[in-house]
């Protein structure tokens, strides 16, 4: 079976780019990254999503991008809340975390080469979240170039693809699209902010857009959300 490495944080968005992948026909391997991200509590889902996905394997790697800080996410900064929709994804929010998708897809890429996978999936989107430059479609573009011509396998005339099936979706087409390949989106988390008790706060930007997505998708959101 051809073998395809997954970034799975266990949010709702690469829970079902690895939906995506499975149905595709792949064997999945799930990558998750603990880098002392402030809502580390979707790591804690990801046992069960890869149980729910039928992954072959689901592997966690340490890198703490606190000691490089610059994000809302993983230094002292606050998370902006209750932001109105035109204002998300207008410019690099502060919950931009430096070259973490550059760094996460070149762990995804090594695994990716010591497996034999031909392709790496990741849930980027550039609809919802177009102010962070490392969803970009150029982004995955020159990072699938750079792997053709930094690796192995491309030395030797093979390739492995970027593969981002979430691209250019809506937040409420990735969750009908979900529930048509039976992701478990009941054991996603999107907050960036949760309580001690991994609430979703329901006001950060990622909520918001959870929120609107479930809603126009016409689909009960599952999450346990602080304010209601």
């Amino acid at each position: 079976m051809k073998r395809a490495v997954v970034l799975c944080s266990g949010g709702l968005d690469s829970t079902v780019a690895a939906a995506e992948a499975r149905a595709a026909g792949y064997e999945l391997y799930l990558l998750s990254v603990n880098y002392g991200q402030r809502h580390v509590v979707e790591l804690a889902r990801m046992p069960e999503i890869a149980a729910a996905l039928g992954a072959r394997r689901h592997l966690v790697v340490d890198v703490d991008l606190r000691a490089i800080g610059g994000s809302a996410l993983t230094d002292a900064l606050p998370v902006p809340k209750d932001r109105p929709d035109e204002a998300i994804g207008a410019g690099i929010p502060p919950t931009y975390v430096p070259a973490r998708n550059t760094i996460f897809l070149s762990l995804a890429l090594g695994w990716a080469e010591v497996l034999g996978a031909d392709a790496i999936y990741i849930g980027a989107n550039v609809l919802d979240y177009s102010g962070y430059p490392d969803c970009r479609p150029e982004f995955l573009e020159a990072f699938e170039a750079l792997a053709r011509r930094g690796t192995k396998v491309g030395a030797e005339g093979g390739q492995i693809r970027v593969v981002a099936p979430l691209l250019r979706m809506t937040k409420a087409d990735i969750i009908r699209r979900g529930v048509a390949l039976k992701a478990p989106l009941q054991l996603t988390h999107s907050c960036y902010d949760p309580d001690a008790q991994g609430r979703a706060c329901g006001r950060c930007d990622s909520c918001r857009l959870r929120r609107k997505g479930f809603a126009e998708a016409q689909v009960a959101d599952p999450a346990p959300y602080v304010r209601q």
